[in-house]
Formats: structure tokens, sequence, C-alpha cells
């Protein structure tokens, strides 16, 4: 299994969320966020950058670049 689908359900799963809330969070069905986790589609950047921004880690923690968490690099500091 390619890293990137492994970091979409830990990421949610630790957050203690469901696919369903996350779907929300991004704008697509429950079932896009299945099929997301599973390979079965490939995930849109637009989409991988808001769960970054979302989760606060690096668009590349979540592409399997980096085991780092690191944060979002586009947040808004205030």
């Amino acid at each position: 299994m390619e890293k990137y689908l492994e970091r979409l359900k830990k990421l949610r799963t630790e957050a203690g969320l469901t696919q369903k809330q996350i779907a929300k969070i991004i704008n697509v069905s429950p079932s896009t966020v299945s099929k997301y986790e599973s390979g079965k589609s490939p995930i849109r950047v637009n989409e991988v950058i808001a769960l970054a921004r979302f989760y606060d880690v690096s668009v590349d923690y979540i592409g399997g670049f980096t085991d780092k968490k690191g944060y979002f690099l586009g947040r808004d500091k205030a």
C-alpha cells in the first residue's frame, strides 16, 4: 500500500473523525473519502492541501515524503 493511503487514514483515526466528517471538511462525499483511503481514486491536490491545513501537518508528510509531521506552512499566523 502506498504510504499516503496509510497517512490519510491514520490522520483521520488519530483525530477521532469519521469519513463523513472528513468529507464535509474537504467538500466531497463520504464514499469519495473511502475511495481515497482505499486507493480506488486519486486524491486531488486541493484536497490534500485542505487536509494538511486541517491537521496542521505538511503536504510532504501526507504524501509520505517525510516521517516528520511538521506543520502546514501555508497557515496564517496571527
